[in-house]
């Protein structure tokens, strides 16, 4: 029962974190904002944002696909990490994310 309940609140930590930067993410490549999306779902939509930011010329985009990148190395790591390191794992994503649009924008 312990696990169920650690993986509900694994979904449920990635759906917040979908849902608060997803929408963010997907503009900075000219997408829709993605709906229920899946842990892997929602990495493979920050993998694609530091995709086309990486192919940028600009500094400071150069700088969001490094944070971007950063994020996806976090995110990937929670999803197989144990339950305690999951929090801190997915705090520095957290981190990453809201300095990669910040810096983006």
């Amino acid at each position: 029962m312990a696990t169920q309940t650690q993986t509900q609140e694994h979904t449920d930590t990635f759906a917040a974190l979908s849902d608060c930067f997803g929408t963010d993410l997907a503009a900075l490549i000219g997408e829709g904002a993605p709906r229920n999306a899946t842990p892997a779902g929602f990495i493979d939509l920050v993998e694609r944002v530091r995709d086309v930011l990486g192919t940028a010329g600009v500094d400071y985009l150069q700088d969001a696909h490094e944070d971007l990148d950063d994020a996806v190395t976090y995110l990937t790591d929670a999803l197989t990490s144990a339950a305690g390191d999951q929090r801190s794992l997915l705090a520095w994503a957290r981190t990453h994310l809201r300095d990669a649009i910040e810096t983006a924008r």
